[in-house]
């Protein structure tokens, strides 16, 4: 009988703990997608250099909501933030060694924050100042990316002396993210506004953060509900969905829709919710409104039931084997998804700009509808097992909880 020596065990369960952090490190549905920040210095000062940070979101369909991202990191040295232009940090820290002039920030760790839309011109730069939303890549293009300037003192003001940040962290409403370390990469190049000549970084940085579903919330945030037109059962969001009422760590506290007052503001991350059995933020129903010789058509109902958030850019990702024969999308954007595969199973959709692209808190104007016309291939269409139903719904990059597949309605 042989044995294995230790050496092999060891090896054995590197991979093991390797193979176990690929799988969770990286978006299921669009691996490749990721956020970079790019930290470009632009120019040297007597004490130090002026950068400009931008944050570039590259995912197709997971985007930063209200109430925005929170950009961290660690000097290497005694750096401090003299001006900061188009962003602000959240802390000035103990800066009691300067007399006179004082920097903006001496915090060995700071962290920034994004300026709102209404600041004044003169604290701005291009790019800047969203409210810290950022848009995915599909949804909104022009709007996928965040810049700040920063000027750094006490940090040397050559390419020799001026040292890498360290520890970069991106905070966004719900975690999920992790950077990995900063790395010197070919300057950044930029055209002027007449775009008759080119200029470049002194010196350029790439930061890239991941997201992670391992991550993210302990309990989920969306849950749906399934119908037919021609069967009064309804496959209801399963009980508990997105929590319980009780006191433990996934409760969420709720409110009765029929109460006078409901405590609270929007855009608090915390959600506060309609009592229901489901306990979900948003509910979505999935109801299958005809059904043709030779088309079938579903109707999707998006309910905002959290008094606290507002969600800006909404989107839904869904997951069905019948894309290919998507007739035409009424009420919302379209945009297959096929990064993992040559059949089209996957949708990308979302609000039309001042339609209904923002999804209203809890109450009277919660709710978005949205139809899809599928063309019936009379060789895959079935109405038995389910099919006409999705296999799987994100909102807003968050997996929703389905009811199990035998409390689907039956289809004629």
């Amino acid at each position: 009988m042989s044995f294995l020596s230790k050496s092999t065990v060891l090896l054995l369960f590197v991979l093991c703990c390797t193979s176990f952090t690929s799988t969770e490190a990286y978006d299921p549905l669009v691996p490749n997608g990721n956020i970079t920040i790019k930290w470009d210095v632009v120019n040297w000062t007597p004490v130090g250099y002026v950068a400009v940070v931008t944050i570039y979101n590259y995912q197709q369909y997971r985007h930063i909501e209200a109430p925005g991202w929170l950009l961290g990191w660690t000097w290497a040295n005694n750096e401090v933030i003299w001006s900061i232009f188009g962003g602000q940090t959240t802390e000035q820290g103990n800066c009691s060694r300067f007399k006179g002039n004082i920097p903006r920030c001496c915090k060995k760790s700071p962290t920034v924050v994004d300026l709102s839309p209404r600041t004044p011109h003169n604290q701005k730069i291009a790019n800047c100042c969203k409210g810290g939303l950022i848009s995915s890549m599909v949804q909104d293009p022009a709007n996928a990316a965040s810049s700040f300037q920063l000027s750094v003192g006490s940090a040397g003001n050559t390419n020799k002396t001026v040292r890498i940040p360290k520890n970069i962290t991106l905070n966004t409403p719900g975690p999920g993210y992790t950077c990995g370390p900063a790395k010197i990469v070919r300057p950044s190049k930029f055209l002027s506004a007449d775009k008759r000549r080119i200029t470049q970084a002194l010196m350029t940085w790439n930061i890239t953060c991941t997201f992670s579903h391992f991550l993210t919330h302990k309990a989920p945030t969306c849950c749906v509900s399934l119908s037919s037109f021609n069967n009064k059962a309804i496959a209801p969001c399963p009980a508990s969905s997105c929590g319980r009422r009780k006191n433990n760590t996934v409760s969420r506290g709720c409110v009765d829709p029929k109460s006078p007052h409901v405590p609270g503001h929007k855009n608090n991350i915390t959600p506060l919710v309609q009592c229901t059995s489901h306990m979900c933020p948003i509910k979505i129903q999935w109801h299958l409104k005809l059904n043709y010789k030779d088309y079938w058509r579903v109707t999707i109902r998006i309910t905002n039931l959290n008094y606290h958030m507002n969600y800006t850019q909404w989107n839904l990702i869904v997951q069905h084997p019948n894309f290919d024969n998507l007739t035409q999308v009424f009420g919302s954007k379209y945009e297959a998804l096929t990064s993992l595969s040559t059949t089209n199973d996957t949708a990308m959709l979302w609000g039309i700009k001042h339609y209904n692209d923002v999804l209203m808190q809890a109450g009277r104007y919660g709710k978005v509808h949205l139809e899809l016309l599928f063309r019936k291939d009379k060789a895959t269409f079935t109405s038995k097992k389910g099919w006409a139903f999705p296999q799987r719904i994100y909102f807003n990059g968050d997996s929703c909880v389905l009811p199990p597949p035998d409390a689907y309605p039956l289809v004629a």
